[in-house]
């Protein structure tokens, strides 16, 4: 697995910088004033640091960029470099900055000086989640983690929240390794050993073998994956923080491997289908996050794991399955395989948990990229309270989501002549009415959102804060909404 850049915080000191022999990192605002520590190297410089930030290559500087000072005098470090990012920074400034800087680093072993710099916590972050790189595959690598000390005035409390910000990130890179995995590597035994090791942090963890799954129903699910050697499975992962309230569920769509199954995919870009279980992997990341962090709330992962292959065994076209709930679906196309998967592993998640709310991820469909390209997830929901929730949550964490309609006329394009539901409707309004399939499987009152996350989550050019492939995206904003709407209160939980 990747490496997670390692972090760790301590008091401002001049003679850590002394004896400093990687590259020094100070945060200097555009009115050019030094803190204590920037003085202090100054002074030991020579006046090498001042003459700098008079010049004109630091007044052309953009907030946000870096510039460094090769072997500067009297120091052993490579460097020094200057990040230019002013005091009142915004989150997504102090972010896009710690990107910069991880682009610009010569070192693995890096001294950052934050002082008094109130957002030092989320320039942290971009520096972390910039410093990702998959190479699990690859022969005669051993890649050196990122080793940054940061030095700050406030050592409790900044500690404490760059430790929240790492559980997080190692959320994200876990996500991504899973992502990026090709298919032959993550089965869907491998994934669900994957999440079994998820119990060393205490969360409870449940794999069902098809043999369970058959004496549950869940038919629309084990139909996917009939035609593959791989076995399906389920697992259920428990993060019990809270008191005694119902959880709050994340559901997954967890297609390994997606060749399309009779209705065959074309063979360009088929490769990239080992993606087809970022819904899944998006749950695991976030479930990770917040055993890292012992967040004080009650959450269950419910992720379906098959691969979806033809052969002789393969589910057909114009073929009838009744799902768990008990209705029947008519598969009309096996390449929309997604949702029959989803559609048993919701019902079961409200059956056994009855969740105060429940939202779920998939690599649905292509139709969501038609209409909002790369950059924002689709967001499909029941209830007003629960999508303003997300949507306000992953637009905080700089996760691009934009809310798509849900509405009873797009069912008459699901209605089927021999069965209760079809799985497709026509090409018109395609992500719509795989919402829309989706809801069937949603009771009444359960708040509920569907997340397609198809566009955003692997991408074929570097975002922000990943490089090319897997994302993460989700993680940060599902972690952010359960800590802000779905968390115990420090008073209640003592109280």
């Amino acid at each position: 697995m990747t490496p997670l850049p390692k972090f760790s915080v301590i008091k401002t000191d001049f003679d850590a910088l002394l004896e400093c022999t990687g590259q020094i990192v100070i945060l200097v605002s555009d009115d050019q004033k030094l803190d204590a520590v920037s003085s202090w190297i100054n002074k030991v410089t020579k006046g090498a640091l001042e003459r700098f930030l008079c010049s004109e290559e630091f007044k052309n500087l953009l907030l946000g960029n870096t510039l460094s000072l090769a072997y500067p005098t009297d120091l052993y470090v490579k460097s020094v470099m200057i990040a230019k990012i002013n005091s009142n920074a915004t989150i997504a400034q102090a972010r896009s900055c710690g990107v910069k800087i991880t682009k610009t680093l010569t070192c693995e072993k890096i001294l950052l000086v934050g002082g008094k710099f109130e957002r030092i916590a989320d320039l942290v972050e971009g520096i972390a989640m910039r410093n990702y790189e998959y190479l699990d595959q690859k022969t005669n690598t051993n890649p050196k983690p990122l080793d940054v000390r940061v030095m700050v005035d406030n050592l409790a409390g900044q500690a404490a929240e760059i430790d929240t910000k790492m559980a997080m990130v190692d959320g994200v890179f876990f996500t991504r390794d899973l992502i990026n995995a090709p298919a032959n590597v993550l089965t869907t035994t491998a994934f669900a050993s994957e999440l079994s090791a998820l119990s060393e942090l205490g969360i409870t963890v449940e794999v069902f073998d098809e043999s369970t799954l058959e004496k549950l129903g869940m038919r629309t699910l084990l139909c996917v994956g009939q035609g593959s050697d791989s076995p399906s499975k389920v697992v259920v992962m428990q993060w019990n923080g809270g008191g005694d309230e119902a959880p709050f569920a994340l559901v997954g769509k967890g297609v390994v491997f997606d060749t399309g199954g009779i209705s065959l995919k074309p063979a360009g870009g088929m490769e990239d289908m080992t993606m087809d279980m970022g819904g899944a992997g998006v749950v695991a990341g976030a479930m990770k996050a917040l055993a890292l962090r012992k967040a004080k709330a009650n959450v269950v992962g419910v992720v379906g794991l098959v691969e979806n292959m033809p052969s002789g065994n393969a589910v057909r076209p114009g073929d009838v399955i009744k799902s768990m709930k008990g209705d029947t679906v008519e598969v009309i196309n096996t390449d929309a395989e997604g949702r029959l998967v989803l559609a048993d592993i919701l019902w079961y998640t409200q059956e056994r948990f009855a969740p105060t709310g429940m939202i779920n991820l998939a690599t649905l469909t292509g139709a969501i990229i038609v209409g909002l390209g790369h950059e924002m997830a689709g967001v499909f929901s029941n209830n007003d309270r629960l999508c303003k929730q997300f949507i306000d949550a992953a637009t905080a964490e700089g996760e691009g989501a934009w809310r798509m309609p849900l509405a009873p006329a797009y069912d008459k394009l699901l209605k089927s002549r021999i069965a209760d539901v079809k799985n497709v409707g026509s090409r018109a309004a395609g992500s719509i009415t795989a919402g829309q399939f989706l809801q069937r499987f949603v009771k009444e009152d359960m708040p509920w959102a569907h997340l397609d996350i198809a566009g955003v989550a692997s991408i074929a050019s570097e975002s922000e804060f990943s490089p090319k492939g897997a994302t993460g995206w989700g993680v940060r904003a599902l972690n952010r909404m359960i800590a802000d709407h779905y968390e115990m209160k420090e008073e209640a939980a003592s109280g």
